[in-house]
């Protein structure tokens, strides 16, 4: 969950119960399940978020609406498989690597319906460094298959 207060506290149960109950390894808090559920961001940045979901579900076949989500419930299970030290991006790609591995693993991946409202506080850390690790990072995990 992000300390910027853009998504809603109230959502954590239904992560919760996604994977206590409802047969979830990992839930995903999904901004793009329902069409866009994004309030008060720019247009550039939505349709960037937006089109890299595509991007990554299309490179990596994923079936994951949301692959950039920051709002998540991970079973221990998922963490300890995935290794998190051995996580080997820094910017937002990391989200997808952890998703990619829970995927290659098979754990069962669930999507829950969420409205992302932009940050009340703090900025945006997304600069040209962590669009390229996202774009090329993407690509070296499709070909890699399963980094260890």
């Amino acid at each position: 969950m992000d300390a910027d207060f853009s998504h809603n506290p109230d959502d954590l149960i239904r992560l919760y119960n996604a994977t206590a109950n409802e047969g979830g390894d990992l839930a995903i808090g999904s901004r793009y399940i329902k069409g866009v559920n994004i309030v008060n961001w720019p247009m550039s940045r939505l349709l960037m978020s937006f089109f890299a979901s595509k991007y990554v579900k299309l490179a990596t076949g994923m079936p994951i609406h949301d692959s950039t989500a920051g709002f998540k419930c991970y079973k221990r299970k998922v963490l300890e498989t995935i290794h998190l030290e051995k996580i080997q991006f820094v910017g937002y790609a990391f989200q997808i690597e952890m998703k990619f591995k829970a995927w290659k693993h098979k754990f069962n991946i669930k999507e829950v319906s969420v409205i992302f409202t932009d940050r009340a506080l703090g900025e945006s850390k997304m600069n040209g460094s962590i669009v390229y690790e996202a774009l090329f990072g993407v690509l070296k995990l499709r070909l890699k298959g399963l980094p260890k």
